[in-house]
């Protein structure tokens, strides 16, 4: 699933490269060339991946980190900071305001894509296009196929995007609301029972492969993807 990920950087041609790194690697770039532009478009849209620069006009990317990690809409939003700074101190100051990587100037599209993967797989492993497997059940991200057992199982667009999520975050217990932002995107306005309806479908496509117990109810939680039997 590709990732939508804010690059604020105010040297046009560098945002260039980035973006270009960006697309390259599957993912859908967002540009800012300023905090305030960034601002607008957080407005309508939150990304998976922030890439911050250092050094920003108005408002530096430490400042601007700070105060994405304090506002509750933005705080879960992985950050990696681009800086042409080397100093160990500086980097830890980066970490310290919630930063989850840096990349330094200048660096190499491999390196890039390579922080990039890996911050996603920590933060957000259903953006990446890694192969999962539980339990006989396989989900290729970058074929977009679903197999149960060496079968092949049918989903829907919106089904696989749930499949995915829940296979990416094993075991841990989601309430509807959170499924919803992950899944159909913060900005979506449905109700909370339309999960219900694509679970339910869900489950009826894992039958095929004898999966459908895989996806939980967890009363008065929510559900979740386990192999375990409680």
């Amino acid at each position: 699933m590709p990732a939508n990920i804010l690059v604020i950087e105010d040297e046009p041609a560098i945002q260039e490269l980035l973006a270009l790194n960006i697309t390259q690697a599957g993912h859908n770039a967002i540009r800012a060339l300023s905090v305030e532009i960034a601002q607008e478009l957080l407005r309508s849209t939150l990304p998976d991946l922030i890439l911050l620069d250092w050094m920003l006009p108005g408002m530096s990317g430490i400042e601007y980190a700070r105060r994405l990690k304090s506002d509750s809409q933005t705080k879960a939003i992985p950050i990696i900071m681009l800086t042409a700074r080397g100093d160990e101190y500086d980097k830890v100051r980066g970490l310290e305001v919630g930063a989850d990587d840096y990349v330094t100037k200048p660096f190499s599209p491999r390196e890039l894509n390579a922080r990039i993967k890996a911050v996603l797989r920590r933060r957000a492993p259903q953006m990446t296009d890694d192969p999962i497997e539980i339990a006989g059940l396989m989900l290729d991200p970058t074929t977009h196929r679903v197999t149960g057992n060496s079968t092949n199982i049918d989903l829907g667009p919106t089904e696989f995007r749930l499949l995915h999520f829940f296979m990416s975050n094993a075991e841990r217990v989601h309430t509807r609301s959170q499924l919803l932002d992950k899944v159909w995107g913060d900005r979506v306005f449905v109700e909370d029972r339309t999960v219900d309806v694509h679970i339910r479908r869900l489950r009826n496509a894992l039958a095929v492969s004898n999966h459908q117990d895989l996806i939980q109810t967890v009363r008065g939680s929510g559900y979740r993807l386990s192999a375990k039997n409680d």
